[in-house]
């Protein structure tokens, strides 16, 4: 018989894990549709990268103050305010007739954003079981993973009948129904403000931000960082890069970015496995890196059959999506008691920082004919985070 305290960590799992997938279902909504934009509206794909770039800096600039907003307010009121701006987004881009609009629409989907990591591990680590965490952290990216999954199919489908404006308002009205469903159940996601547990006179701005600049804290950053530069491509302009480099067709090319995306959710579903029974997560991070990166090297070279390209990248996404649990678990070791959303908040900003540093260059090279140059700038990014797991003290989960 499932006791009750494992029914609730299932729970508070399966809601965070939802919110998790929604957030990143409209993380690639509309750059999957950036070929349509691009002809509708009379733009480069450098223009629309700038749109992904700008969502990324307010998200990246954001997470951090997310991240003591939810120490100081609760996370699951933090979460919410999310939700209903991602949702707002998708909106505001749906009903886009000019590129201007699309710039607001990045503004508010990236504020949206911002709040999903530090709420949802401040969530995580308080309301579930330390000895189910990383099952709980593999759940989480798997919901993101197969949030990016659902996007291409269901905006590329939606579009192919209704146009892109119609498939970015349903997108809309489908994170209006999840929203629904969470908040009917919004009990079971309250967290007491990390900050209402403090003594009068205990840490203060000085003291957290000593943390945030701790080198296990920075070389954490880092590795988030490096880690957005490589999957940036392969999100955003994935699509558009295996036309330009293979002609594959643009159902065969989505077809390639969803299997990254599922190999990625399922080498996440293993990942937790690994990270249960395996203290070595140091290790898991730098072999699952380095498998990605040479495989990434074989697609970047172009001499593949266009047949071999969704299964290449399906294995390339599980190598990859091993190391997340792990990575997530080196995190959770190196933050102190009651700092969980300004740490998490800090070094997932890392990700965004990341990707609003590239979309403009990756645009850049497809308007220039350098496909294969977005694919090596992958594998270069790969080996970056095996250099930063390399100097991180402390990677083993404590």
């Amino acid at each position: 018989m499932i006791s009750h305290a494992l029914r609730q960590d299932v729970r508070v799992i399966g809601l965070v894990a939802l919110a998790h997938g929604l957030s990143h279902f409209y993380q690639i909504a509309t750059a999957v549709l950036f070929p349509l934009i691009r002809e509708d509206l009379g733009v480069s794909y450098a223009a629309l990268g700038a749109t992904i770039a700008l969502y990324y800096v307010v998200s990246g600039v954001c997470q951090t103050l997310a991240g003591f907003a939810v120490d100081r307010f609760g996370a699951r009121r933090v979460l919410f305010g999310g939700l209903l701006l991602c949702v707002a987004g998708a909106l505001l881009a749906g009903t886009a007739r000019s590129y201007q609009t699309l710039i607001v629409a990045a503004l508010v989907a990236g504020l949206g954003n911002s709040v999903f990591h530090p709420s949802d591990f401040a969530i995580l680590n308080a309301r579930v079981n330390p000895d189910r965490l990383g099952y709980a952290f593999s759940w989480h990216g798997i919901a993101g993973f197969l949030g990016y999954a659902a996007a291409p199919v269901f905006c590329t489908a939606m579009a192919s009948s209704f146009g892109w404006r119609v498939a970015l308002l349903a997108a809309a009205g489908l994170g209006a129904v999840v929203i629904a469903f969470v908040m009917a159940q919004r009990a079971a996601l309250y967290v007491e403000p990390a900050d209402a547990r403090r003594r009068a006179g205990e840490g203060g701005l000085a003291a957290d931000l000593r943390v945030l600049a701790s080198a296990p804290v920075l070389m954490c950053f880092g590795y988030f960082l490096f880690i957005a530069v490589g999957f940036i491509a392969i999100q955003t302009f994935g699509v558009a890069t295996l036309i330009a480099l293979y002609g594959a067709s643009a159902a065969l090319a989505s077809a390639a970015l969803t299997a990254y995306l599922i190999g990625a959710a399922a080498g996440i579903f293993s990942g937790g496995f690994v990270a249960a029974r395996f203290q070595r997560h140091d290790l898991v991070a730098i072999t699952g890196m380095l498998v990605s990166a040479a495989l990434m090297f074989v697609l970047a070279s172009a001499w593949l059959p266009v047949t071999l390209l969704a299964p290449l990248l399906a294995a390339t996404g599980f190598a990859s999506g091993v190391t997340n649990p792990s990575r997530d678990l080196i995190v959770r070791a190196t933050t102190p008691p009651g700092a969980t959303g300004k740490v998490y908040g800090f070094v997932y900003s890392g990700l965004d920082v990341g990707s609003m540093l590239t979309p403009i260059l990756f645009g850049w090279l497809l308007d220039r004919g350098q496909a294969a140059a977005v694919f090596h700038a992958v594998v270069i990014a790969m080996a970056l985070t095996i250099l930063t797991v390399l100097q991180l003290p402390g990677r083993a989960s404590r």
